[in-house]
């Protein structure tokens, strides 16, 4: 299991759709409160539930992690991960460093990678780049790009995503030899269900 965290921006999804490039390789799909985006597809981007439904799945305890963030919350059903590793796939959790923390107490063996942006200018200017956020909201995921940085030294590796492409050659190659000292392996008896 490699885990992927970063601020907003910072480039951890394109990361982890071009690790998926590798058929050995999925993405677990999270739930989120949030309104899908333009382009992006129920059950494949995300599962997009009401606030009702998401805090149904916590009161089952559906979750393995859950967090709010930006007001929306987000969260990784044990549902889906033991689906993927089912099938033989090495899961890719693209997760806030919440979750991270969580994923890593049940499996203390799973690969945690933080993605850092080259500055926190670079970050704001792909924010920008982005086009699909006001002034006040590029601000809040600013100052909350910073604290979520604070974290990064909980994580086994940090990757710099300056230039893509040697930041993805940086990532296949922490996650080759994570294999080889970490074997990823299934025990459903790892996995609990977390209730808040």
């Amino acid at each position: 299991m490699v885990i992927l965290s970063a601020p907003s921006g910072a480039g951890k999804s394109s990361l982890a759709k071009a690790l998926t490039a590798d058929a050995r390789f999925a993405v677990s799909v999270s739930h989120t409160t949030r309104a899908a985006r333009p382009g992006e597809q129920d059950g494949v981007h995300y599962h997009f539930v009401d606030p009702a439904a998401f805090e149904r799945l916590v009161a089952e305890g559906a979750f393995l992690e859950h967090a709010q963030v930006f007001g929306n919350r987000y969260g990784t059903t044990r549902a889906a991960v033991e689906s993927l590793l089912r099938e033989g796939r090495h899961v890719i959790l693209d997760i806030d460093w919440q979750g991270a923390r969580r994923i890593k107490a049940l499996w203390p063996e799973a690969l945690a990678i933080f993605i850092l942006p080259p500055s926190l200018q670079a970050l704001e200017a792909r924010l920008r780049g982005r086009g699909q956020d006001d002034e006040a909201v590029i601000a809040q995921r600013m100052a909350q790009a910073q604290a979520e940085i604070a974290h990064a030294g909980e994580f086994d590796h940090i990757i710099v995503n300056d230039e893509f492409e040697e930041a993805l050659a940086d990532l296949k190659t922490l996650i080759a030899e994570g294999r080889r000292r970490r074997p990823l392996h299934y025990d459903p008896g790892l996995i609990a269900p977390t209730g808040a």
